[in-house]
């Protein structure tokens, strides 16, 4: 009988183990999980919402588009140089875009984009970092594809006509794997990278850094913007970012914004009637394709809710449903912007689904 009791304690005992390894082990998966790449969301169901289910931003905005979006879109050469030549003239970003060793001397101060009031003496450490030569001297493309990461990209099929394109301009470290081709394309020949993916995703690289230099070979040989001069916050942090590019021998290459054509650009924008507290990374990589490419084409720039034609509910980006901080950016406005520029003929923005999209 006795025998019997410590047979079944011993059979309570091993089922509790086991019990205890699962729960260990699911918990251990949702932890870990945390870190993979975004999962592709379901497919949208594209169906025609109720009036009651469409934002109230997004009716007068898609009359407008229904009133001005031309698809059968076709360029405005004296429009476009006109734009192009102005942005040249007060910005410069062909040249001054990017901080390089010679716009940027060692010993020079370097004052913030986003705090006036602080500086930084270039000192050897950053001013080794600093692109030894301009990207974009001597160069010159023919068409651009400038890609937001907005949920009008889902279902879209719009890979290959991005990837078309001579440049290729994406924002902010987006997922171009798991399924993501086929709407958003692979290929990459600049990405800007927002400090918050740094701190948030990968422990501000305090840490192990391997999981960070993985996640950019997606984008091979690219440039990746760092905006290390808006926020003082933000300096430490794409500092580290280089250095783990260069010692784990990565082959993209981290060059930095430059906050004097930061605060021009906003002079510029700001005379053009658009009133923001910064200006989105989208607009200004948009500001700077206008003046490397003759031939801009926009993908992913609707930052509304429903669709301008199906009408069906999107997601905010196309890899997952985060909403918009407001504080700084004013998306439908820039839109409405962009938005004239297409009526113009200056730039192309594609807001349906590219296999009956023309280019």
């Amino acid at each position: 009988m006795r025998g019997q009791h410590v047979k079944s304690f011993f059979s309570f005992m091993i089922t509790l183990l086991g019990l205890g390894t699962l729960i260990t082990t699911l918990i251990w998966y949702k932890l870990d999980s945390n870190h993979e790449e975004p999962h592709r969301p379901p497919p949208q169901k594209k169906h025609a919402p109720t009036l009651s289910e469409i934002c109230k931003a997004c009716k007068e905005i898609i009359d407008k588009v229904h009133q001005r979006y031309n698809q059968t879109w076709k360029k405005n050469e004296k429009n476009y140089l006109r734009f192009r030549d102005n942005l040249r003239v007060k910005c410069n970003g062909f040249d001054n875009a990017i901080i390089t060793q010679n716009n940027t001397p060692l010993g020079s101060n370097i004052v913030y984009s986003g705090e006036k009031k602080r500086t930084l003496q270039v000192k050897l450490d950053f001013f080794d970092l600093f692109s030894k030569e301009n990207p974009f001297s001597n160069k010159k493309w023919d068409t651009c594809s400038v890609v937001g990461n907005g949920g009008i990209l889902s279902e879209s099929s719009c890979g290959k006509m991005i990837d078309s394109a001579d440049l290729v301009i994406r924002c902010n470290l987006p997922p171009l794997e798991n399924g993501y081709e086929k709407d958003v394309g692979i290929k990459t020949s600049l990405v800007t990278a927002n400090p918050t993916i740094f701190f948030n995703k990968y422990g501000a690289l305090a840490g192990r850094r391997l999981p960070f230099v993985e996640s950019l070979r997606k984008y091979g040989n690219s440039l990746l913007l760092l905006p290390a001069f808006s926020f003082g916050m933000n300096t430490a942090v794409c500092q580290r970012a280089a250095y783990t590019i260069q010692d784990f021998k990565s082959p993209i290459q981290p060059v930095f914004f430059n906050p004097q054509y930061l605060d021009s650009l906003a002079q510029f924008w700001r005379s053009e009637g658009l009133k923001e507290a910064r200006l989105s990374t989208g607009l200004i990589m948009v500001s700077m394709a206008l003046e490397l490419c003759e031939n801009v084409h926009l993908y992913g720039f609707w930052p509304f809710s429903n669709h301008p034609y199906g009408l069906y509910t999107l997601t905010n980006h196309y890899y997952d449903d985060v909403p918009p901080k407001t504080v700084f950016h004013s998306m439908p406005a820039e839109f409405d912007h962009l938005l004239q520029l297409h009526t113009e003929g200056v730039l192309r923005l594609h807001l349906g689904d590219c296999k009956s999209d023309e280019k």
